[in-house]
C-alpha cells in the first residue's frame, strides 16, 4: 500500500532489501544524496539502451537536472535519433530466442536490422537521417569546419522539422541533452552505422576525415569538462555496461593527475549496472575496487555494482530520482527511515 506521493521510491524502500535489490536501493539513495547536496553526475552508456527506449526515463531526468554529462557509444547516439524519426517503423520480435537463420535472413530482406527483440528500419532510420547528415559533412568539408562527432548530431536534432518526428520528442534523450548543452563524449564513434557511412564518404573523396575531431581531442575537451563538473561537491560516475563508453571517461582523473601532473578531485560516486559476471581480464566484469589501483576511484568513493539487466534497473532508478526531485523533503524522510530500519537489522 502506497502511503506517500513517492510510489516508486516507497516501493524500493519497502521491497529492495537484499542481493542486487539492496545494491539498487543503496545506489539510488547515494545518487540522491550526492545531487541533493549539489553534486553532479556523469553517465556512461554502452549497450543498445537507446534502441531499448531508455529515453523515456533518461530525457526527463536530463531536463530535471539529474544528469550533467554523458559518454555514449556512437550507436546509442544515433539510435536515440532513429527512435525520434522512425519510431512507428520499428518492428518487434518478442520471440527472438526462437528465430532461425532463415527467419533472420527474412528480416534482412525486409531491410530491418535486428537488435535483440526489436529492429531498426534501414530506410526510415539510416537512409532518412543520411539525407540530412551527409550534407552537413559536405558543407563542413567545403568550409574547412571541424566539430566533435556529437556536435553534428546536436545540430541536426535541434534543426529537424517537428513534422518528421514519429517518436515523442519528450522521450528523446539526445534532444534533451542538445537543448541543455550537456558535455558529451562519443569515444570510438567510428564503430557505428554512421561512422561507417562517414568513412565511405571520406573514401569517395566527398568528405574530409578531418572535419570530425578525434578521440584524443575528446579527451582534451573532457579535461576541461571534468574540472568544471567536479567543482563543489564533485561529480559521480554512473555506468551502464562496460567497454569504451565507460573506460574512456573514467580515465580522465588519473590522466589529469599523472599525465598533466595537475591536482584533480577523484570521482565522488561510482555505480555500474551490468549483466557481465566478474571474469578474468574483463573491463565490464571488473570489480570497482580494481579501479582503485588505477587511481580512478579511492577507498572512500561510494561504490555500487548492480549485476542485473539495465533495461529493468535504470528506468526504476530514474523514476525514483524524479520523484525525489519533485518532493525532496518527503524523499529525504523516506530514505532516512529506510536507513534507520537497516541499521536496526544490522544490530540484531
Amino acid at each position: 500500500m502506497v502511503t506517500t506521493g513517492l510510489p516508486i521510491l516507497e516501493f524500493v524502500t519497502r521491497n529492495y532489501r537484499n542481493f542486487n535489490a539492496r545494491s539498487t536501493r543503496d545506489a539510488l539513495f547515494a545518487y540522491w544524496d550526492h545531487v541533493r547536496r549539489g553534486g553532479r553526475m556523469y553517465w556512461a552508456m554502452a549497450g543498445a539502451m537507446s534502441s531499448a527506449q531508455l529515453g523515456i526515463s533518461l530525457a526527463p531526468a536530463i531536463r530535471a537536472g539529474l544528469v550533467h554529462g554523458l559518454s555514449v557509444t556512437g550507436a546509442n547516439l544515433e539510435e536515440s535519433l532513429f527512435r525520434l524519426v522512425a519510431h512507428r517503423s520499428y518492428k518487434d520480435f518478442p520471440e527472438y530466442r526462437y528465430l532461425t537463420k532463415a527467419d533472420d535472413t527474412a528480416i534482412l530482406e525486409q531491410r530491418m536490422r535486428r537488435v535483440t527483440d526489436t529492429s531498426i528500419p534501414e530506410d526510415e532510420a539510416f537512409r532518412a537521417v543520411e539525407k540530412f547528415l551527409v550534407p552537413m559533412w559536405v558543407s563542413a568539408t567545403q568550409n574547412g569546419e571541424r566539430r566533435f562527432w556529437h556536435e553534428y548530431f546536436y545540430a541536426l536534432v535541434k534543426a529537424l522539422p517537428k513534422k518528421l518526428f514519429e517518436g515523442n520528442p519528450e522521450e528523446c534523450w539526445l534532444l534533451a541533452a542538445a537543448e541543455a548543452g550537456l558535455p558529451l563524449v562519443v569515444p570510438g564513434h567510428e564503430d557505428s552505422t554512421f561512422g561507417n557511412i562517414f568513412a565511405s564518404h571520406v573514401q569517395s573523396g566527398e568528405c574530409s576525415a578531418s572535419i570530425v575531431k578525434s578521440g584524443i581531442e575528446y579527451m582534451v575537451r573532457l579535461y576541461d569538462d571534468y574540472r568544471e563538473l567536479s567543482k563543489g561537491r564533485g561529480v559521480g560516475f554512473f555506468q551502464i555496461g562496460g567497454g569504451i563508453a565507460g573506460d574512456f571517461p573514467i580515465c580522465v582523473v588519473p590522466s589529469i593527475k599523472y599525465d598533466l601532473e595537475q591536482p584533480v578531485k577523484p570521482w565522488a560516486y561510482f555505480c555500474q549496472i551490468s549483466d557481465s559476471t566478474t571474469s578474468y581480464g574483463s573491463y565490464s566484469g571488473a570489480t570497482p575496487n580494481e579501479k582503485i589501483t588505477w587511481d580512478k576511484l579511492t577507498e572512500d568513493t561510494p561504490m555500487f555494482v548492480i549485476e542485473s539487466d539495465a533495461t529493468l534497473v535504470v528506468p526504476l532508478i530514474l523514476q525514483a530520482l524524479l520523484e525525489c526531485k519533485r518532493d525532496p523533503d518527503a524523499a529525504d524522510a523516506l530514505i532516512k527511515a529506510s536507513r534507520a530500519e537497516t541499521r536496526k537489522s544490522r544490530a540484531r
